[in-house]
């Protein structure tokens, strides 16, 4: 471990001396590499899909964990789109004379050396790797163990364009120990390790967060809500909130407990239902909307708790200033939405609520980096420091001050 943190601590020297064009170039290489190398990488994905089925894992997580080449071709593009973006490195934040005459310059630099650990998702690998390289940032990446054979075929991927460039292959490396003992070795070694970014379970999270000394950036649940209000568009509250839950039940955008203002209950529950039914989703409610439609009642539990599955909870309450109270309650600062026609509330909510991202008449699934331009993220930060929301380029650099004088001294 030491060794190989050593060596990616020396990455991260020759990565921050990489011009923009150069690093553009290397990752339209790498994006040529995983379509080049696409057989080889959906192989490597049948097997873990293989043992997935062997080990009973869930269908959400398959569905995280599956690959195909239209996937592939997703991941390929997103690294395109990633060499496409401005240089993140080296601009100039602010500047100004100080009083002794001096020039100060506030200029973006890379964090330094990254280690991100997640579960599942192997386009993973290849996202964070190319966000930390753009943002010449050394990447360790700890993948789940369900993802092994996919994870290192990408990853054998990027590490043989970095070689065939000369740049060294611990830039993005995938972390030699990967057990439990690996992780909590990492998670430690701030000598190396300038910041951490855990993105997976709710033990994960609290694991790294609870034991780690090298900074935490927390990709954490995603426990999300939508809130119909009385003022809103009813077609389009449907359909925002059927894409809300079912486009992807298993990512941590999804909706998952659905608020309903109690003056137009009546109106939209049975057709909500309708719709869910249709889609073969669990609804549970609470007692007011038990005594409109006939589902499952929901538990205290249940509003407590990020599904990533078919099943939405659902409460009807007395306005805007309740869903922000419930809001406030139970979510996970990721991702709410309010559905509505009136300026006045839409503004109370967007204002009120205490989360990430906030959403006027969208889908909460759009919280992707990808979706707002990014390319990719390194992880969705529920942090208020540094970074919140999708973490992109930006996100993965900080700042230091270059001061240039002229022989001033203080007195």
């Amino acid at each position: 471990m030491e060794a190989f943190l050593q060596e990616a601590k020396a990455s991260s020297r020759i990565l921050s001396t990489l011009s923009g064009a150069e690093k553009s170039r290397i990752l339209l290489a790498m994006a040529q590499g995983l379509r080049d190398a696409r057989s080889a990488i959906l192989e490597a994905n049948a097997e873990d899909m293989r043992l997935a089925e062997e080990n009973n894992l869930t269908s959400a997580l398959k569905d995280r964990l599956f690959l195909d080449e239209k996937r592939v071709e997703g991941v390929a593009v997103a690294i395109e789109q990633i060499a496409a973006l401005k240089e993140p490195v080296g601009r100039v934040l602010d500047g100004w004379y100080a009083d002794a005459g001096f020039k100060i310059e506030k200029v973006s630099v890379p964090i330094g050396v990254v280690g991100v650990i997640y579960e599942s998702r192997p386009n993973v690998t290849a996202d964070v790797g190319a966000l930390c390289f753009k943002s010449g940032n050394v990447a360790i990446l700890k993948g789940g163990k369900e993802a092994e054979h996919s994870n290192r075929a990408i990853a054998a991927v990027l590490q043989g364009v970095l070689e065939a460039n000369g740049l060294p292959k611990a830039a993005i490396a995938l972390l030699p120990d990967s057990s439990r003992e690996g992780v909590a070795r990492l998670i430690k070694q701030d000598r190396y390790v300038d910041l951490i970014v855990p993105r997976g379970g709710e033990a994960l999270i609290r694991y790294v967060s609870t034991n780690a000394t090298v900074p935490v950036v927390k990709h954490d649940k995603g426990l999300c809500h939508t809130y119909i209000d009385e003022d809103a568009d009813m077609q389009k509250a449907l359909n925002v909130v059927l894409n809300a839950k079912c486009r992807r039940t298993g990512i941590c955008g999804a909706m998952e407990t659905l608020l309903v203002d109690s003056c137009v209950a009546e109106e939209i529950l049975p057709k909500l239902k309708e719709a869910y039914d249709a889609q073969g989703t669990e609804l549970r409610g609470c007692e007011r909307t038990c005594s409109i439609i006939e589902i499952a009642p929901a538990t205290e539990a249940d509003f407590d708790t990020e599904y990533l599955e078919n099943i939405l909870s659902i409460k009807v309450v007395d306005g805007v200033d309740k869903a922000i109270a419930h809001i406030e309650k139970y979510g996970s600062q990721h991702s709410e939405a309010i559905i509505t026609e009136n300026y006045t509330t839409a503004e109370t909510f967007l204002n009120g609520v205490d989360a990430a991202c906030v959403y006027l008449n969208a889908s909460t699934q759009f919280t992707d980096g990808g979706e707002f331009g990014f390319g990719a993220e390194v992880g969705i930060s529920t942090n208020k420091l540094h970074a919140r929301g999708p973490m992109g380029v930006n996100e993965l650099t900080t700042y230091k001050y270059k001061i240039y004088g002229h022989g001033e001294t203080r007195a």
